[in-house]
Parts: structure tokens; sequence; C-alpha cells
């Protein structure tokens, strides 16, 4: 792989979204490099998610440098610095070590090159200067420019599964990002690692919080299929098989914009679990209770939406039908054989609303008590249905269904 000239890698850089603020704040400060993934996709074109720095020596003064609002994570010698709304993550160089498998490391301050050679996969380990007489120096791991002409993920030593089984999960979230194969002998690697059980060392919050990274991906079902193909899926308690997959994509494609692709993704992924196993499952992971419930009732109740769809002819009965029920349960259960259902209550249905409400039935004379919700329902199914139109026929709907019922 060719590399770029310094002129023309710091040009490629100072294009980067977010860029100019570090440009602008930190022309006098050498021995700043931007580091890792950003560094990877400045090489291969592709637009970082995050722009990371390293800094040798003392990040403080960067930090303060950089202005704006500092978080520091005192552990590893790390801060997260904000400004105008761009979060940068600031870290000294350093060396790690492991006390134990799946321990987190503990940190002490070293040069550049250790610290590129600390990292997870070869393509990750590079490093490009920002300012200073070195600007545009790009610093590399020897295998990092061939690993990326062949499109491969490597690790940069035997032990790195085992000191940080956590790295299982972020190659198959790298694979199916960056559409990368697994080099040959970190193939090897990571069955040795399965068979070990190295999964087992880690807390179920750093498994747990790398699986929400993994379903966030651009293309979750890929991620899912990147799990099964190298074996991770089983030890999570997943089922990331063609079947799953496929779920998860259709139901995806039901999904409208600005819902959460990762709860289908992985409510997908664990049909067929018993609730109360499944919500223990996922406390285990720390995923949060309004993420767990969600997930949890996608996974286990899709199926019984699906039937209840199926037998639902006009839009309020779909929408009784419905219920409750998260949008994501409602594009798996269309995922399931329900997908004209599920589409109208998607795209449709569940943006009804009545321009009455209950004070408007108190002041036309019904008493307060269940009347007034068997009333409000009322009116909202002849909405649906066509039935009822603008505020005057709402509001007929409701009384008659109101008192028909007292």
């Amino acid at each position: 792989m060719e590399v770029p000239s310094r002129r023309e890698l710091i040009e490629r850089v100072r294009a980067l979204p977010g860029a100019a603020a570090l440009f602008e704040r930190l022309r006098d400060e050498s021995g700043v490099h931007l580091v890792g993934g950003a560094v990877r996709d400045v090489l291969i074109g592709r637009e970082p998610r995050e722009l990371d720095l390293v800094v040798e020596g003392d990040p403080a003064p960067v930090a303060a440098q950089l202005g704006g609002s500092i978080r520091e994570h005192d552990r590893f010698g790390t801060s997260t610095v904000t400004v105008s709304g761009r979060t940068y993550d600031l870290a000294r160089a350093r060396r790690e070590t492991y006390s134990h498998p799946g321990a987190l490391p503990d940190v002490t301050p070293a040069g550049l090159r250790e610290d590129l050679w600390r990292r997870d996969f070869s393509v990750n380990a590079g490093a490009i200067a920002l300012a200073g007489k070195r600007a545009g120096e790009l610093q590399a791991v020897p295998s990092m420019l061939p690993d990326l002409k062949a499109q491969q993920l490597r690790v940069l030593h035997d032990r790195s599964f085992t000191d940080d089984p956590t790295r299982l999960l972020r190659l198959a979230r790298y694979g199916s990002r960056l559409g990368f194969g697994v080099e040959p002998h970190t193939r090897e690697l990571v069955d040795a690692a399965l068979e070990d059980e190295a999964l087992s060392t880690v807390s179920g919050a750093r498994l747990g919080a790398e699986l929400r990274l993994l379903a966030r991906e651009p293309d979750p079902p890929m991620a899912l299929a990147a799990l099964r193909a190298l074996g991770l899926d089983r030890p999570l308690g997943l089922d990331a098989g063609p079947e799953s997959v496929q779920l998860a994509r259709l139901g995806l494609a039901l999904l409208p914009d600005g819902e959460r692709a990762d709860r289908v993704a992985l409510a997908a992924a664990l049909q067929g679990i018993d609730p109360g196993a499944l919500a223990a499952q996922l406390d285990e992971l720390t995923f949060s209770a309004a993420d767990r419930d969600v997930i949890a009732a996608a996974a286990t109740g899709a199926q019984r939406l699906a039937e209840r769809l199926a037998v639902a002819a006009s839009p309020s009965e779909i929408a009784r039908a419905v219920g409750a029920s998260p949008a994501e349960m409602v594009a798996l259960a269309g995922a399931l054989g329900r997908e004209a259902q599920a589409r109208e209550w998607l795209e449709e249905l569940r943006h009804v609303r009545l321009e009455i409400d209950g004070h408007d039935l108190l002041a036309a004379g019904v008493p307060p008590g269940p009347a007034i919700g068997r009333g409000l329902s009322a009116a909202l199914a002849d909405k649906l249905d066509g039935r009822a139109s603008g505020r005057d026929q709402e509001l007929a709907s409701a009384v008659r269904a109101a008192r028909g019922s007292e």
C-alpha cells in the first residue's frame, strides 16, 4: 500500500469533520497524534467516526489548550474533551499489562511506539503527528499497511484475546463495518480463545458494552452474522444464524427512520428464550431497564403479536392488536409474516390522535369513571376506520359509546 506524503496526510486530516478545532488550538503542541481507527480510515478513504488523540507526555496541558469541557478518567490517564459539541478522547502514550486473563489493564507511561503495539489490531496501530516539525508523519506497526492493503484483521500478539477477550467482539464489529477478513493465524487464536472459554473471564458489563456497540453498527444484521462466523454468538447467549439474521433484516426494513435498529437486531437474535431468563440475561449484560424491557418484549412477544395481526382486518383491529407494543416488536411481527399490517401501523396508524380528550366528555355530561376511557377508545376506532372525522364527529362517537356503556 502506497503511503501518502506527509503533506497529503495532514491535508486529509485537516479536511475531516471536527479537525479544524485541533489545528486551530494545537498548532504549537508537538507530540500530539491522531491515532487508531481514525488513521486507518484516513488511509483507506473513509470518514472516521471519532478523532482520538495520543499525547507523548502529559495530556493535561493539551486538554486545557483545546478548551471546552473536560472529563478525566483517572484509572487510565485519559480524558474526554468536548468543544463546540464535538468530543475528542485524549490519552497519554502508554504500555499495558494484565494481572490475569480478562482483567482491566494496568497502565504506565511509555513512548508512542509501545502505545501502538498495545492496540487491538494492526490496522488500528498507526498515528499521524498533528503539529510541529513532524506534522503529517505516519508511524505504524510494520503489518499495518500490508494488512490494510490485504483488507484483513490481525492481532498484534498471541495473548491478545486472552488478555482482553472483548477484542473478540471488536473483531466481529470491525470486520462487519470494514468488510475485512480475518488473518489466518488470528482466526486460529479466536478458536483457541473460545475453546479456553476466554469470554467467561470478562464481566457482564464489559461484554454488554461491546455487544451494544456491535448492535449499533451501520448494518446490524451483518454484525450479527460476523459474530456467528467467528463462533461468538452462542457463548453470548445469542442465535445469530441465517434465520435470525434474515429476521433482523426484514424487521429493519419495516422500522421507520429514527427508531432503534439495535434493539430489533438483538431481539431477532434472542427469539424463543424464556422471558424471565432473557430479562436476567440482559441485566447481567447491564442493559438499561428501558432497553432490556423493549428487547425482551420484542424477542418473546413478536410471534404472538404476528398471530393477532393475522386476524386484524381493519385499521382499528390492527391498532387494537398492537396495543401498547413497542415499535421494535411490531417490526419483528411484520418480519414474521404480517408485513402489511405492521407497516400500516408503523407508518400511519400509530400517529393518529383524537382532537378531543376526557375533559370534552365531562363537559358533554359524561360522568367521571371508566365510561370516559371507553368513549375515547370508541372514538379513536371510528377515526381509524374512517367513520369519524373532525372534532364534532369524534365527540359524538365518544359520547354515544360512553352513554351506551353506562
